[in-house]
């Protein structure tokens, strides 16, 4: 059975920088869940950032947090973390949360720390894309069951 990499903020772990998550409600994540093919996954925890955390953006090929400290190493190291765990499960499908420094698919930050969104896309959702990894948002659910069902 084919597993699907998460961002474990969606569902309901609370590993956010401000120490809350971004539960979603859907019914095909519940599905998938009882079907045992979700891994959860938090790059930022899993790269060594605590919980709660200052807030990170993307600037330029760096990330920095709002402290002004350069963060990137755990990031990358997170990201890697990701494509370790989809290596390990043959995962070739993630939904990552939209708008994170880390996990991002159709936008982020700007790196200003205004709020503002531009196109672009997290750390680890680039790694994992660029080993063949199919990545999904919280917002694009319905493509992603049917890229799964086409696929397999």
């Amino acid at each position: 059975m084919q597993k699907i990499l998460i961002s474990s903020c969606l569902m309901g772990e609370k590993v956010r920088f401000d120490g809350k998550n971004k539960k979603i409600n859907a019914e095909i994540l519940e599905v998938w869940h009882v079907e045992n093919r979700l891994v959860l996954l938090c790059p930022e925890v899993a790269g060594g950032l605590s919980v709660p955390r200052a807030p990170a953006e993307i600037q330029g090929e760096s990330v920095i947090n709002i402290l002004g400290e350069d963060v990137s190493r755990a990031f990358f190291q997170g990201a890697q973390k990701a494509l370790a765990l989809c290596q390990q499960h043959d995962i070739h499908i993630a939904i990552l949360k939209e708008g994170s420094p880390s996990c991002g698919v159709t936008q982020i930050n700007d790196g200003t720390f205004s709020h503002i969104k531009i196109t672009g896309q997290g750390v680890t959702t680039r790694l994992l894309q660029k080993h063949g990894v199919k990545v999904f948002s919280e917002h694009q659910l319905e493509e992603a069951q049917a890229y799964l069902q086409s696929i397999f």
